[in-house]
This record gives C-alpha cells, sequence and structure tokens, in this order.
C-alpha cells in the first residue's frame, strides 16, 4: 500500500476547490473540502474557513482531530467543520467530502423536493435520489448528525437553502458526484417545465452494480 503524501493530499484539495469554481458549483469563499487522512487515526484535512479559492495554496490547508482541534496549519478550518466531522465518525466508508452552492441543486433545496433520478450517471453516483435536509444553520454538529440521517447510505444530499455535500471513497469521486448531482438538477428543471411527470430512474429497479 502506498504511504499517504500529506503534500500531495493538501494539493489534491486545492486542485479540487479550484475546479469547483471552473465548473460553477462555488464563488468567493463558499463550500468547503475535506480528506481523511488513512494513516492516522482520527486526523482530517479541510479547507481554511473564509478564504477565497483562488488566494489558497496547499499550505493553507488546515489538519485537525476529530474534535476540530487545529493540529497543522495556519488558518482555522471552515466553520463547517464539524459537520464533515459528524459525516466522518457516521460513516466510516467515506474518505472525501465537498459541499459545494451550485445553482440548479439549490433550486430543488429551496423548493424542498428532492432530485429524483433524471440521469443514470447520477443515480449511480449518489445510489439514487437526492434528500432535502431542512433548512437550520450548519456550523455545529447538530446539523451534522441530522444531515446524516436524512443522507443514510446515500453519497449526497441537498441544504435547503444553502447548498449541496456529497461523499465518496476519494475526492475525485466525491467531485464527480457533485457535478453529476448539478447536471441532473438542471436538466430535471428543464424538464419539468415541459412536464410534471418526467421519466426518472430508480436506483433500487435498476440492479446497477457498477462503480463510480
Amino acid at each position: 500500500m502506498t504511504a499517504f503524501d500529506m503534500k500531495k493530499a493538501r494539493q489534491e484539495i486545492l486542485d479540487y476547490c479550484l475546479r469547483s469554481m471552473e465548473y460553477g458549483l462555488n464563488f468567493n469563499t463558499q463550500g468547503n473540502i475535506s480528506l481523511r487522512v488513512p494513516d492516522e487515526v482520527n486526523r482530517f484535512l479541510i479547507t481554511p474557513t473564509d478564504l477565497e479559492y483562488d488566494r489558497m495554496t496547499a499550505d493553507d490547508i488546515v489538519l485537525v482531530d476529530e474534535n476540530a482541534t487545529v493540529i497543522d496549519g495556519p488558518h482555522e478550518p471552515s466553520s463547517e467543520v464539524t459537520v464533515h466531522l459528524a459525516v466522518y465518525r457516521r460513516r466510516p466508508d467515506v474518505t472525501a467530502i465537498v459541499h459545494t452552492e451550485p445553482v440548479f441543486a439549490n433550486v430543488w433545496g429551496v423548493i424542498g423536493e428532492p432530485i429524483t433520478g433524471t440521469l443514470v450517471n447520477m443515480v449511480i453516483y449518489t445510489k439514487g435520489d437526492v434528500p432535502i435536509m431542512p433548512f437550520a444553520l450548519s456550523n455545529n454538529t447538530a446539523f451534522g448528525d441530522a444531515m446524516c440521517d436524512v443522507m443514510g447510505d446515500k453519497n449526497a444530499v441537498v441544504w435547503a437553502n444553502h447548498g449541496l455535500l456529497t461523499v465518496g471513497d476519494n475526492l475525485r469521486d466525491a467531485f464527480k458526484t457533485s457535478v453529476a448531482v448539478e447536471s441532473a438538477a438542471r436538466v430535471l428543471l428543464h424538464a419539468r417545465s415541459v412536464t410534471d411527470k418526467p421519466i426518472v430512474l430508480d436506483f433500487e429497479t435498476l440492479g446497477i452494480t457498477t462503480s463510480l
């Protein structure tokens, strides 16, 4: 097994932060990305609070423990660090988390309706419809636990009036899921402008075993 490279992991987080801006998933200082450190028990890398991605360097990525205490890094972690930690505690299968604030996923969060299986890639990546977490302030552990209850074993959840959170076994998969959800959310919105009964896919009946 290849040893975990902390420097490379920090750079990978930054790369996906910049890609989230390129894809229109984030803006200003919105959103956050984190990664579980596999070689160290209860250690996590996460983006810092209140720092624009295009001003960020890999060295700005913060290393925290399970209590959100900074172990290494020049900044405080994201204000939503406890939400990430709740996910890692509740979902041992999760290695990476991407929180973005994309427009079309947010439309469904404002409406309060799940993003149904419009596109097959979303259904595969998310394991079905994307549920909506009712609005609440998101800078606390209670929100993280309630959100995990809503998300269950799926790989995505929309925060009502706020944004989207996706998870994966690695950053690439978590980010791919964010992109897939936003694409499906956009298609679904257009489809619903034509018909109130668009054709959607059901993860359970498809019998999909394809990996991300």
